[in-house]
């Protein structure tokens, strides 16, 4: 079983109760609790170690979706300044390897080599309530009629930050790249449906119309990081991926007598002042100030952890059948621990969207053999090759169909492909080039042909790759290397080094194919190169399943 535990949110609600549940009943040497305070994740390792002395209890903070010099930055300080902004700015938006490197998650990742994470942060409403709406209304009051003032940069800045797709995909990413780097076996989340299980005509708002906003802006978060998860699940060397999705209220930690704040961050108790309505104007923002205090606001509630505190009637409604109603973060627990075990719940989102799915079928197997033939009559027929369109993307699928087409044409099968040298071959692709479709197809679609003297580029008047990244559309040609990885990503490349790659890449294709001949179905699979001649379609996935990474696991 396993030893070692990274719990995200850890000292929260459910966090606690899934670092008390593992460490009953799977007795790990270590749990590394991480939280967003360094407060809340020390005195949660204080109390677990008291009850469990035999496991040791790591803790750990930072905010994992920012870059480990901001992890202990709050956010308002963060988007109050100009330097931290473009910093998270490019986080998001952009290289991706560069913010790999920096990002916190990871950082915890690779220093703790966790066998197993269970993620108890509440992702979705940390996403949603950075309040896309606010920063969309904020940034268009200060575009107005004649157009967009240089001083609401900050909120334009703040707008962007506040999306949570961007953030989504980056922080999946991340999840993916670290578990995969560092050998993570199991990864389990504890997610949220966003409205406790309720539909569209949920009562409980954020004081604005119903539905609330904010709250379906957290359902579409907290469902569009099951999808990316459903993704990561079915991803060649990740983790085993589960996640337990409560559709009720979680609670509760505490019933006592406390100092409550408003949603205003407000715990001040004032003494009302009358104003008559007849006066023209109602400020909804009055100066504290000139109001006289009269206590502090303090009330009986019950603590449901991330959820906040509620008084008897707000608690006595949200619990109430038909209501959001009620799951207790210890049958969470025990869940995720069931689930870490291998035990068949039925309670994890990603299994169950597995098995509703529908999968390929024979049928559409038999149907794919006519249409590929189909296609072929009418390519006869036309006398029109039938490649690439380039929008199936990445730009390496039409790079590749065009090449492997150009070698059709100059040699007929695979195993003529790998007796020419490669010098001579590249001319001869050159050659059938100019008697091709290729060469208009090609460069029209934005994919351009590097010649066999690795100089002359033949394009047309607009080139995918490089990508363009906001208003650039020119490059340095100086860069020898850029050049290269440019051919390689998107560029139909004629130069004998390529041809070479080719050859040896046909060599492994026949050597699979012989396998199979020999072996029968034990030698099925995505190695074995199945076709009967030289489908140019065929051959580009092949490259993808053995070359790319690019194949499906389920």
């Amino acid at each position: 079983m396993y030893h070692d535990f990274l719990i995200l949110g850890g000292a929260g609600l459910v966090g606690m109760q899934v670092c008390r549940h593992i460490a009953h009943d799977l007795k790990p040497r270590r749990i590394v609790v991480a939280s967003l305070l360094e407060a809340e994740a020390t005195v949660a390792c204080a109390r677990l170690e008291s009850e469990f002395p035999e496991v040791s209890f790591v803790p750990a903070w930072g905010n994992l979706f920012v870059p480990r010099e901001m992890a202990h930055t709050p956010r308002s300080q963060i988007l109050g300044d100009p330097a931290l902004r473009k910093r998270l700015l490019d986080a998001v938006y952009e290289d991706f390897a560069t913010a790999y490197e920096g990002n916190h998650l990871v950082f915890l990742i690779r220093r703790h080599r966790p066998e197993v994470i269970v993620d108890c942060v509440n992702t979705a409403t940390g996403f949603s309530y950075q309040d896309v709406f606010d920063g969309a209304a904020r940034v268009r009051s200060w575009i107005g009629e004649k157009g967009y003032d240089a001083k609401g940069v900050n909120d334009l800045e703040g707008f962007l930050l506040s999306q949570s797709v961007p953030q989504l995909i980056r922080h999946v990413m991340f999840l993916h790249n670290a578990t995969t780097e560092y050998s993570t076996a199991v990864y389990v989340k504890v997610g949220t449906t966003g409205t406790g299980g309720m539909g569209l005509n949920i009562p409980y708002t954020h004081s604005e119309d119903r539905p609330s906003k904010k709250l379906l802006a957290k359902n579409e978060a907290a469902f569009g990081h099951t999808g990316l998860l459903f993704l990561l699940a079915r991803t060649p060397n990740a983790p085993i991926v589960k996640e337990v999705k409560p559709a009720a209220m979680i609670g509760y930690r505490a019933v006592q007598v406390m100092e409550a704040k408003d949603r205003f961050d407000n715990s001040d108790l004032y003494t009302a002042k009358s104003q008559d309505l007849s006066s023209g104007t109602l400020g909804l923002r009055d100066d504290a100030a000139g109001y006289e205090k009269s206590g502090r606001l303090r009330v009986p509630v019950v603590d449901t952890g991330e959820n906040g505190v509620f008084t008897r009637g707000e608690f006595a409604a949200i619990t109430a059948l038909g209501q959001m109603e009620y799951v207790t973060p210890e049958e969470i627990a025990h869940t995720v621990v069931l689930e870490i075990r291998g035990a068949n719940t039925g309670q994890d989102t990603i299994s169950a969207l597995d098995g509703s799915v529908m999968d390929p079928s024979y049928k559409a197997g038999l149907v794919r053999n006519v249409a590929l033939s189909d296609l072929e009559t009418v390519e006869k027929e036309s006398g029109i090759a039938s490649v690439a369109l380039g929008r199936l993307g990445p730009p390496e699928l039409s790079k590749l169909l065009f090449e492997a087409q150009l070698l059709r044409l100059a040699c007929g099968t695979l195993d003529a492909v790998t007796a020419i040298d490669p010098a001579a071959l590249a001319q001869k692709c050159a050659e059938v080039l100019h008697t091709s479709d290729v060469v208009h197809t090609a460069p029209s679609i934005g994919i351009p042909i590097l010649m066999p003297d690795g100089k002359t580029l033949l394009r047309g008047p607009r080139i995918n790759v490089p990508e363009v990244v906001g208003h650039n559309v020119a490059v340095s040609l100086g860069d020898a290397n850029q050049v290269d990885a440019w051919a390689r990503k998107g560029w139909i490349d004629l130069r004998p080094s390529n041809i070479e790659h080719w050859q040896a890449r046909f060599r492994k294709m026949l050597r699979g194919r012989a396998t199979l001949r020999e072996l029968g179905s034990a030698a099925a699979s995505i190695e074995s190169f199945m076709a009967t001649g030289f489908e140019i379609g065929e051959v580009v996935a092949w490259i993808f399943n053995n070359e790319m990474g690019g194949y499906r696991v389920k």
